[in-house]
């Protein structure tokens, strides 16, 4: 990783054992603790390459002189609440999430259970690059790695002891991508009383979120039988549900149901709900419909929890399915799954009839490849015809235009009332992109 950024929107990925080594773990952590004392949790998903990172990520906090305890494979929502309950300095989740597992990545959490905020990120990365000499000692001041073996029943006791509702009688079908909720998601849902099936819950450590998993939301639909189904992604922080006619529920459909139920309970601070300019303009208005504000952020659960905070809100999330509660300092896929049920349980009703508090609305995205990025906000006929577009689309449709913040690309994202008319302003727009900005030699793949 010499000379890419460090962090990325979501901690540090890349290649496992080729841009993501054991040289970069041990580094990163030395840097995290270099000055400091305390002790670091470290957890991971089932990838074969989570050990040899782990192992370096224990090893550089050592030498820093933290002791680390191994939580062994859970999720992050787990590492979170126990990196808070145990008041450790760090938290740290050896995971890429939804990607495949040739890669992997480092996920650092604070105090609180939340990502390191960008300045935080930035000083890590800066004392990463400047490299030795690290503060650390020798003999008795050179940590030592202890075992938590009890981490995984603390994680599944914090859930289950929160959960207001059995789920006696309920049946469920779970997607546990092969990933970090293999043995908590059927633990925890058998706890609380339902039928649970799992499916993806035999992971090799080469096949996490192959085929499967909350971005592969048609491989529960398949299997799910008339069931709720519930996909996780490879770290378990994304929930996607599937209905019991086995059509999929987004991030932006849980949270219409979600935010429905707690504004009828009172249970809304705020009354607004947090999701990013990503989210279907279908959920903003099912919200107005509801006596809802919408409050958008940037791309970014960290942006979410952001403005959540902020404002002292109750709910925000992700159409890709990673949804926050309020004072919760992370996503948490199980614990998003859990509030689902609860209010399928509070109202008797199943999903395929909770999920009509939302109309989505067709959604075409398009990545259009241009020479310079950069000039985006000066290209004066591309922000007339947006203008220009978005009027005739009114209440009916929504026009977002944005540079990439890591590719030499400009996103291109059109709702409207049907998908031809979508993809008709979209690829009108794409054009207006390249014309003004430039194509480049090659398009991205």
């Amino acid at each position: 990783m010499v000379g890419a950024p460090l962090f990325g929107t979501d901690g540090v990925r890349g290649r496992a054992n080729v841009d993501l080594t054991p040289e970069v773990a041990l580094g990163l952590a030395r840097a995290a603790a270099d000055g400091l004392q305390g002790v670091a949790l470290v957890g991971r998903d089932p990838r074969r390459s989570g050990q040899m990172l782990a192992a370096a990520i224990h090893a550089g906090f050592h030498a820093s002189g933290f002791d680390t305890l191994d939580l062994g494979i859970l999720p992050v929502g787990a590492v979170s609440y126990l990196t808070v309950s145990t008041r450790a300095a760090y938290g740290v989740m050896v995971s890429a999430g939804h990607n495949p597992a040739e890669d992997n990545g480092i996920k650092l959490l604070g105090p609180d259970g939340a990502k390191l905020d960008e300045e935080r990120e930035r000083a890590v990365e800066a004392r990463y690059r400047h490299g030795p000499p690290w503060v650390g000692g020798e003999g008795a001041e050179v940590g030592i790695q202890l075992a938590m073996p009890d981490a995984l029943e603390r994680y599944l006791n914090h859930l289950a002891g929160n959960a207001r509702y059995s789920l006696r009688g309920m049946s469920v079908a779970l997607d546990c991508a092969y990933g970090a909720a293999f043995l908590a998601a059927p633990a925890l849902f058998t706890r609380l009383g339902a039928d649970v099936v799992a499916h993806a819950a035999e992971p090799t450590g080469i096949n996490i979120n192959e085929g499967c998993g909350a971005t592969n939301p048609g491989f529960l639909a398949g299997r799910s039988a008339g069931k709720l189904g519930l996909a996780f992604d490879g770290d378990a922080d994304r929930l996607i549900a599937v209905d019991e006619d086995g059509v999929p529920a987004n991030g932006d459909v849980v949270m219409a149901v979600l935010a429905r139920h707690l504004h009828q309970q009172g249970e809304l601070p705020g009354t607004l709900v947090v999701a990013t300019v990503m989210s279907n303009l279908g959920l903003r208005l099912s919200l107005r419909a509801l006596g809802i504000q919408l409050v958008e952020t940037a791309v970014g659960g960290r942006c979410v929890l952001e403005e959540l905070r902020r404002r002292g809100a109750g709910l925000g999330g992700e159409q890709s399915g990673h949804v926050i509660f309020g004072g919760e300092p992370t996503g948490d896929g199980l614990l998003t799954a859990r509030r689902l049920m609860e209010v399928m349980a509070a109202t008797g009703a199943p999903l395929k009839e909770l999920r009509r508090v939302m109309t989505e609305f067709p959604q075409v995205l398009r990545s259009v490849g241009v020479r310079v990025r950069e000039g985006l906000p000066d290209a004066a006929p591309l922000w007339a015809a947006v203008a220009a577009l978005e009027k005739r689309l009114g209440e009916t449709g929504r026009v977002l235009v944005r540079a990439s913040g890591t590719e030499p690309v400009v996103r291109v994202m059109v709702e409207a009332p049907t998908a031809a008319e979508a993809a008709g302003v979209a690829d009108e727009l794409a054009v207006l992109v390249r014309r003004e900005l430039g194509s480049p030699i090659a398009e991205p793949g």
